[in-house]
């Protein structure tokens, strides 16, 4: 199933996605008589996904996907953890070997950021770059698991670009500033629960920016396989409902390429992973200043 957070008219709400149409939470909660909460956290990981799950085939989807906003798909996750150099063919093109363990990247949930919404970059960066990811939507709490508890541990999937400012980057020898800035973490469009996917590591990636294809690659050539990235970072840190782990990124980016074509402004940046859907976003380069403010 593909669950998709939205917005319509200012209000929040959640549904089900199927082509361009919509089972919205009210028509859920209507034709299953289960009354659904508001949270689309708690619909997801409190077990009334799976008290409706028999009853999804029966429902109807009347509206159209245009009619709403997408929203990021997971509203204020504890954690969202990338990893860094996990694809043997990226790590290849820098010089590198992938690493035996997750090299782990962390990012501030305000950097999260939706499909069809802007990526907005300050005036003061002048290496924007992308990097598709498969993201894993974590929904059990779990800590020092097995690779065999780790697989029941995943809910879902979703696109994730893993957006680096590399002249930050660059400039600080390490990746949190750089990888940190409100917007540099759009993902979705939706969540796709890992029952419609039959092999998460046999997945089609393209990055293409404006309509040229950039990324071109699989998550078969992911190093650190999906079950052992879970159960190796849980024994670091307990994973929590709702956590969001990006998994790495291929070859293609524009990081120590010569020539390199950096995004610019009115750069449109379209990701595509086999089954999950296409984020699709747009940059923008803001003056800092004018997006001043302090809240008391």
């Amino acid at each position: 199933m593909k669950i998709a957070r939205l917005s319509y008219d200012n209000s929040e709400t959640y549904g089900f996605v199927k082509g361009d149409k919509v089972a919205t939470k009210d028509d859920i909660t209507y034709h299953t008589g289960v009354p659904i909460p508001q949270s689309i956290k708690d619909f997801l990981f409190d077990g009334w996904y799976e008290e409706i799950k028999d009853k999804i085939a029966e429902l109807p989807y009347n509206e159209d996907i245009s009619n709403f906003k997408l929203l990021t798909p997971i509203p204020n996750p504890s954690k969202v953890i990338c990893l860094a150099f996990n694809y043997i063919d990226h790590a290849e093109e820098q010089g590198l070997l992938a690493p035996d363990d997750p090299a782990i990247v962390l990012k501030p949930r305000t950097a999260l950021n939706s499909s069809d919404s802007d990526i907005e970059c300050p005036d003061f960066v002048s290496q924007l770059d992308y990097e598709i990811e498969l993201a894993l939507i974590i929904g059990k709490k779990c800590k020092n698991i097995s690779e065999e508890q780790a697989k029941g541990a995943v809910f879902g999937y979703m696109v994730f670009n893993d957006v680096s400012a590399r002249d930050i980057q660059f400039k600080d020898k390490q990746f949190t500033r750089g990888k940190g800035f409100d917007s540099f973490a759009p993902c979705g469009p939706w969540i796709t629960t890992k029952d419609e996917i039959k092999d998460p590591q046999n997945l089609k990636m393209i990055t293409k920016i404006n309509g040229e294809i950039r990324q071109n690659s699989s998550t078969e050539k992911m190093f650190i396989k999906i079950p052992e990235i879970v159960s190796k970072i849980s024994r670091v840190m307990t994973l929590e409902k709702g956590d969001i782990i990006s998994t790495g990124t291929p070859a293609g980016v524009m990081l120590n390429k010569p020539n390199a074509v950096f995004l610019k402004d009115g750069d449109k940046v379209e990701m595509e992973i086999e089954n999950l859907g296409i984020l699709r976003n747009n940059v923008k380069i803001v003056n800092s200043q004018d997006r001043s403010f302090c809240i008391k």
